[in-house]
């Protein structure tokens, strides 16, 4: 089943431009959050939430633009492709689809642990 390209952006300031996050990737719907990644919380990301169906696909430019928390990461990327719904990083080259393989879980648990030890420093 083919859905829709569901694109997701969020930046932490009011000074940072959103469009650069996902320039030159072809997105059929985009949901942008000016909020802070250790929140889930975010007016955009829970109305993407609501919006998606199974056979979407998310795209997001990097796992930290989705979560700077690991635990959040893997229960949004769970609680996605549970759903049906593949989620796609462009700037890490992943894909997560719910039948993953242990090779793609460990590198959504080190590339997570990075951007949680990035937010820390």
């Amino acid at each position: 089943m083919h859905g829709q390209r569901i694109g997701y952006v969020r930046v932490s300031s009011f000074d940072q431009n959103p469009e650069r996050q996902l320039e030159h990737v072809p997105v059929d719907r985009l949901f942008t959050d000016k909020a802070s990644g250790k929140d889930t919380q975010r007016p955009e990301l829970e109305r993407l939430l609501a919006f998606v169906r199974e056979g979407d696909t998310v795209v997001v430019h990097s796992m930290d633009r989705l979560a700077r928390n690991l635990d959040d990461l893997r229960r949004l990327v769970q609680k996605l492709t549970q759903r049906g719904v593949r989620i796609e990083f462009v700037k890490e080259s992943l894909t997560f689809t719910g039948e993953d393989s242990p090779m793609a879980n460990l590198m959504l648990s080190v590339m997570g642990a990075f951007a949680e030890f990035e937010r820390a420093l």
